[in-house]
């Protein structure tokens, strides 16, 4: 049986933008309190009104006739959407539509009958819901063999690996999706100076100068999904002191998957040898990125490479944005921000065309878009230095 309550939680605890630690922090441990993790078979899982609802999930309710199980109703995020729709072979454009629209008994009845046709086949839920509740938000429809990273064990590993290498860091932003949590962590004592990159540079958010401050320093951004949407990866990250533009080397990252042994049915009550475990495998990672990417050889060595790239004159702007959008996939919206931005940058160059993208990344108020965007910094320079040099 499904109790009958409100849904408990809402988009507010499942996002942040730009958020500061302590905020981080208080989310993420808000959110462990709600958590509830089943590994059931298919046939005890359905959807019903457009939530999935899992059977004996919920909370014990005390009647006249004794103690019995509750179903646990939850409503999908889009992201658990679209593991369902990747579970049971449903294209994920027609659930959407279906809900998108409010045809949810034709959604129930697609999702219920691929279910069916699963039968024991086990798989594992990722829920939020209330102490003592029967409903909550479906964040997850997974394999029974993935192996849970919480953000929060993601986050206090690596903040206490990089405390114990005794390097000054800043936490600089914090920001949390429905599938993934980012952080980005500088170092300002591990700084170089890079005039070739920032000579010709203005920020567009101050107007200060590249040339007056071409100061750049080291950092690295954590990131890591509890719902499989990613691995866990720690990836260097250079930051433009004059604007704060992340240049991220994603070919160094370090990354962790999220896969383990299959785990047997029932409500899941991770083990402290299970937890240590994992938190061990993070800890190697934030020991190598502390002594890897916090390292003034290694900020040199990416700078050098990077300012290569970046002297390529840019002579047709708008063609040169137009191909580096096409091969990046950009969308229109992307593309245009990135145009405005390369002009009020005024840094004609492949260089200024990094510093476009990476700048309205900044402006881009879904995090994994923006986070995306930001990681495509250094192929957009290359790809408009590699356009700019064809001959004409």
């Amino acid at each position: 049986m499904v109790a009958q309550h409100n849904d408990p939680t809402d988009d507010s605890m499942l996002t942040a933008r730009k958020a500061s630690l302590r905020e981080l922090v208080s989310l993420l441990e808000d959110q462990h309190t709600r958590k509830l993790d089943v590994v059931a078979a298919a046939s005890k899982l359905r959807a019903e009104g457009g939530r999935l609802v899992v059977a004996g999930a919920g909370k014990k309710l005390l009647t006249l006739d004794g103690v019995s199980d509750t179903d646990v109703a939850l409503r999908p995020t889009a992201s658990a959407d679209g593991d369902i729709s990747d579970k049971l072979g449903i294209p994920v454009r027609y659930l959407r539509r279906l809900r998108a629209e409010g045809k949810v008994e034709l959604y129930d009845h697609n999702v219920n009958t691929w279910l069916r046709e699963l039968g024991d086949y086990k798989l594992f839920t990722r829920a939020l819901v209330d102490d003592g509740d029967s409903t909550g938000v479906a964040r997850a429809l997974l394999s029974s063999s993935y192996r849970v990273i919480d953000n929060l064990d993601v986050l206090y590993t690596v903040l206490e690996g990089v405390r114990a290498a005794g390097v000054p860091v800043e936490i600089s932003q914090c920001d949390l999706s429905e599938t993934r949590m980012y952080v980005k962590v500088s170092c300002p004592d591990i700084a170089e100076y890079a005039p070739d990159l920032l000579r010709g540079y203005t920020s567009p958010f101050s107007g200060a100068k590249g040339a007056d401050n071409p100061l750049v320093f080291a950092g690295f951004v954590i990131s890591n999904s509890e719902v499989g949407a990613a691995r866990t990866t720690i990836t260097p990250q250079l930051t433009v002191e004059v604007c704060a533009n992340g240049v991220t080397i994603t070919k160094d990252a370090l990354r962790e998957t999220h896969l383990g042994a299959r785990m047997d049915e029932g409500v899941v009550r991770w083990s402290e040898d299970t937890r240590r475990a994992e938190i061990e495998l993070i800890s190697r990672q934030a020991r190598d990125a502390v002594t890897t990417f916090l390292d003034r050889d290694y900020v040199r060595a990416k700078l050098a490479e990077i300012q290569e790239a970046a002297r390529v004159e840019v002579t047709a702007p708008q063609a040169t944005i137009e191909h580096v959008a096409g091969v990046l996939r950009f969308t229109n919206a992307q593309r245009d921000s990135v145009f405005a931005h390369f002009i009020k940058g005024g840094d004609t160059t492949s260089g200024g065309v990094l510093h476009a993208v990476t700048s309205a990344a900044q402006l881009i108020a879904d995090a994994d878009e923006a986070y995306a965007m930001e990681a495509l910094g250094l192929r957009a320079m290359t790809t408009a230095a590699g356009f700019a040099s064809r001959p004409r």
